[in-house]
């Protein structure tokens, strides 16, 4: 599986939604972590985004979710690692929480995917407003992806309830530093759905941001910056 790596230090794992590719979040999260060293960033594209291959042996989110427990023992070890999920990635990095809590410092939920069947999902009735920002983000990030994945191998997993959804339900109550940042118009997964999960998160940071959808941030980067930078405050200093 392809990623790319950054620096040295703890492991932090970045985590696409589905069809998405280790580039958007590159992009978004390196600048956090020019002054703040001891980071090692791992950028991942999941199978069959990016430049990793389709695994014909993955039918299901399972599958999936196996492939990047793999990469991301491979890569850790046995040394405690960060997680950094959005969408899709964030059901994933739920997922990794389940399995081994004590390992994960931390737990950043981007626009979390949390209901998969997406005729229950909570939706707002207004998407974002289309805007200059969210159309270059569209062009250089998204269509770009969209370019580059397995559509077929993609589409046969996500158009199939049962096959998209974890067979395990991924709650699991986790006191670790945790942040999770939803868009107000987010049109995809939205962000009322979200709002459950801070029973299981005791020391979680929940923000729905005025305007943004599904591509956040688009209208609120400084917003979203000093959100992450707080995170990370506490991820390091967990008992200040």
């Amino acid at each position: 599986m392809y990623y790319e790596s950054f620096g040295s230090g703890s492991p932090i794992f970045f985590l696409p939604g589905w069809g998405g590719d280790a580039g958007e979040g590159r992009d978004l999260h390196e600048p956090f972590f020019g002054q703040r060293p001891g980071w090692r960033r791992i950028y991942v594209d999941p199978p069959g985004t990016g430049k990793s291959p389709a695994i014909p042996l993955i039918t299901d989110q399972d599958g999936m979710l196996a492939s990047i427990i793999e990469l991301i023992d491979e890569l850790a070890g046995d040394e405690p690692f960060t997680l950094a999920g959005t969408s899709a990635g964030a059901l994933h990095a739920r997922g990794i929480v389940r399995r081994d809590p004590d390992r994960v410092r931390g737990l950043l939920l981007r626009v979390p995917g949390i209901i998969v069947d997406r005729t229950r999902r909570t939706l707002p009735k207004e998407g974002p407003a289309e805007t200059e920002a969210l159309r270059a983000k569209q062009h250089a990030y998204y269509d770009v992806a969209e370019a580059r994945a397995d559509l077929d191998f993609l589409g046969r997993i996500q158009a199939d309830v049962t096959k998209y959804a974890l067979r395990d339900d991924p709650a699991i109550r986790f006191e670790r530093p945790t942040l999770i940042v939803t868009g107000r118009r987010d049109h995809i997964a939205g962000y009322a759905d979200a709002w459950p999960l801070l029973d299981d998160y005791p020391r979680a940071t929940y923000a729905a941001l005025d305007g943004e959808g599904h591509e956040l941030p688009v209208r609120s980067t400084a917003l979203y910056r000093a959100l992450v930078t707080d995170w990370l405050d506490r991820v390091e200093h967990p008992d200040a």
